[in-house]
């Protein structure tokens, strides 16, 4: 990451996502991966599937539903997209090759080409994910196509969130998500409980009561945050220790670099004598 440090500003940490955690994107192309191989293994066990017709869709179904899941759990719509764009291509060369009678071999091939290309893209996508802190500021950058860059001073943090899976604990990474005082990091999580009854006589009767709940958690995009992070501890003990110090006001801050400076000043006259 390119950056321009201010005056007396010092790089303290500069890291990258550990390979383990992003595992949930690595699922994306896994997952389909997998449809795709079971699929081979369906269309040479039963011979039910030798209609093209009805074996492809089944193929771009399971694909949808997975799609489907991806984007309600990543917040993402993109994903569903994606494999739908994939879907169509296919569609469209077999369509413009009159392939429809090879779709045994081609089908679980092009999937499978396709989606080990998506762990390539996912690895590119870790990897452009950096994160400096240094003694002023926290800066973080990610993104492919399009950089998305957050520099954020310590002063404006109000908070940290910080999150361990199982592989985190094992392997010392985890994620540590800045909360800022306008409530930037913070996502939301909604619960809703209802019951419905229904009686038939005359008329119809459809009676329904629910309600829901709201619950603010830690939550941001990976280049809003430190993702994969290690050492996690010792990342996590190192920003509150600057959160803590960059907590006073401004020109008391200001007073106290001063003052700084003047000892500096009287060891080093003390020092020539």
């Amino acid at each position: 990451m390119d950056i321009k440090l201010f005056e007396g500003e010092k790089i303290l940490y500069e890291l990258v996502p550990h390979p383990l955690s992003f595992m949930e994107y690595h699922a994306l192309w896994l997952a389909p991966l997998l449809w795709g191989l079971f699929l081979a293994w369906i269309y040479v066990k039963y011979s039910i599937f030798g209609n093209p017709y009805v074996s492809i869709a089944l193929w771009i179904a399971g694909l949808a539903i997975a799609g489907i899941i991806a984007s309600l759990l990543l917040i993402r719509w993109r994903v569903f997209i994606a494999y739908m764009v994939i879907a169509g291509i296919a569609v469209l060369i077999m369509w413009k090759f009159d392939a429809w009678n090879s779709f045994k071999l081609f089908v679980p091939a092009y999937n499978t080409i396709v989606f080990i290309f998506g762990a390539f893209i996912t690895e590119v996508y870790r990897k452009s994910h950096h994160y400096i802190i240094t003694n002023y500021r926290l800066i973080t950058e990610g993104g492919i196509l399009r950089k998305k860059k957050r520099s954020l001073r310590y002063e404006k943090i109000s908070d940290l969130g910080g999150e361990q899976g199982l592989l985190g604990k094992i392997f010392g990474f985890g994620n540590i998500m800045p909360i800022t005082t306008s409530g930037f990091g913070l996502g939301e999580d909604e619960s809703f409980a209802a019951m419905g009854m229904e009686t038939k006589k005359k008329f119809g009767f459809f009676g329904f009561a629910g309600g829901g709940k709201n619950v603010d958690v830690p939550r941001a995009r990976s280049y809003y945050e430190l993702r994969g992070v290690h050492p996690y501890r010792e990342i996590m003990d190192l920003l509150e220790e600057l959160i803590h110090e960059n907590s006073v006001v401004p020109y008391q801050r200001k007073q106290i670099e001063l003052q700084r400076k003047m000892v500096d000043l009287l060891d080093k006259k003390r020092n020539k004598k």
